[in-house]
């Protein structure tokens, strides 16, 4: 099926039509609960669901919505340190998203408490900005919430809600610096061009537009990204064609995609997003329980220190008294890895594994472990402390099934 970025009159076009047609084959296959493989391994897309599905600009991801087309990353995706374009995961909350962008008329707006408002072009910030690049995890918060007990409702990922990619632009405070900001910023506001299905009317609240905020001084620390490639490409329409906000360190919730309008406010951001929703429990660790909910909560932020396995896969045979190279990765919000440590016994006794060079201080590191097992059944277990001393914890639970940082585990069948 056709779906692809084109040329005409010398401006990036994104035909899109073919995108909804192309979703409504999948409505179908698509009405199960998402539920349906919760005794299964996420890993593992033969076991019913989530399909495997092919989406325009994508390989293979298993999906866990059409509409909007929320689709993860296969875990075998990760023994790559870059993860390919076609190969990244997909997160809207909206069920409107273009259908075409053209790159000779989309323009990005910056306004709100400034002296100079501004109104630029992809073309311009590629011309009149100095071009930086970095590599950098985007982690949705929501990552792993099919592994909490009990369950709870939203996306239920797996652990392929995440990738890592070399991100391409141009610092937002460069941007911000054009506009002459006013003194008594406190927000900066950031919109996209998906749209809700129901918007508000008279009498009627509709879907809260999906408008995100930083606080001024995060938004100008000279990090944050308004990018417009992905390893070194356009972006993909799924995951923001032609402007992404890029906050490394910060959970994906803030990486707005399809980025066009900028405000900067003089009060603090009270939209639903942020006042309402992406909120966890203001406790260590983002810590409740089902029948004791934190009366206190906080907007979600950075990423906290997280390490996973990523060979051997669930399910994969594993031969007895034979080498085999245990793989993982491990994350942070920047702060850098200390120790990623490994445990063939479940938990008793720990080793540490070994590091890979550093490859950015928000890019994933990966970390390796030789082992020659026996036959048997094996429990391995990971756990990453940076250099901040952050560890990960022996349980978590918190009502939306953000930020996981939980001690992982893996059974392994060797013979």
């Amino acid at each position: 099926m056709s779906f692809e970025k084109r040329k005409m009159d010398g401006a990036s076009v994104f035909d899109r039509r073919a995108f909804f047609r192309f979703a409504g084959t999948l409505a179908a296959a698509s009405w199960m609960p998402l539920n349906t493989w919760a005794d299964e391994s996420p890993a593992n897309p033969q076991a019913g669901w989530p399909l495997t599905v092919k989406f325009p600009e994508k390989g293979d991801l298993l999906l866990q919505s059409d509409r909007p087309p929320n689709l993860e990353s296969p875990l075998h995706v990760f023994r790559d340190d870059i993860t390919p374009n076609e190969n990244f995961y997909v997160r809207w909350h909206l069920g409107i998203l273009p259908t075409k962008v053209d790159t000779a008329t989309f323009r990005l707006t910056i306004a709100g408490h400034v002296d100079v408002p501004l109104s630029v072009s992809v073309d311009d910030l590629k011309r009149n900005f100095e071009a930086v690049s970095m590599i950098a995890v985007n982690q949705c918060s929501g990552n792993s919430r099919s592994l909490y007990e009990p369950r709870m409702p939203g996306v239920q990922w797996g652990s392929g809600a995440m990738g890592n990619a070399k991100w391409t632009g141009v610092r937002l405070r460069d941007l911000l610096a054009k506009t002459g900001v006013k003194p008594g910023a406190v927000d900066v506001s950031f919109n996209g061009l998906d749209e809700p299905v129901l918007p508000a009317a008279p009498g009627f609240a509709g879907t809260p537009d999906f408008v995100k905020s930083l606080p001024f001084a995060r938004a100008n620390d000279g990090e944050v990204m308004v990018a417009y490639e992905m390893n070194g490409q356009p972006l993909p329409m799924l995951n923001g064609f032609p402007l992404r906000l890029i906050v490394p360190g910060w959970y994906a919730t803030y990486w707005v995609k399809a980025l066009n309008q900028i405000e900067v406010l003089d009060k603090p951001f009270d939209g639903f997003w942020v006042a309402k929703a992406y909120r966890v429990p203001n406790t260590p660790d983002f810590q409740e329980a089902p029948k004791a909910l934190a009366k206190d909560t906080v907007p979600i932020s950075r990423m906290t220190v997280r390490s996973l396995f990523v060979r051997p896969e669930p399910a994969e045979k594993v031969l007895a008294d034979v080498e085999y190279e245990v793989q993982g990765l491990a994350m942070d919000s920047g702060r850098g890895m200390k120790t990623v440590e490994i445990s063939l016994d479940g938990g008793n006794t720990w080793t540490d594994a070994k590091l890979d060079p550093e490859l950015g201080k928000y890019s994933w590191r990966r970390w390796r472990f030789a082992w020659k097992p026996p036959a048997g059944r094996h429990q391995l277990k990971v756990r990453a402390t940076n250099l901040a001393g952050e560890t990960q914890t022996q349980a978590q639970w918190n009502r939306s099934g953000y930020a996981r940082n939980v001690i992982e585990s893996l059974e392994v069948n060797v013979g």
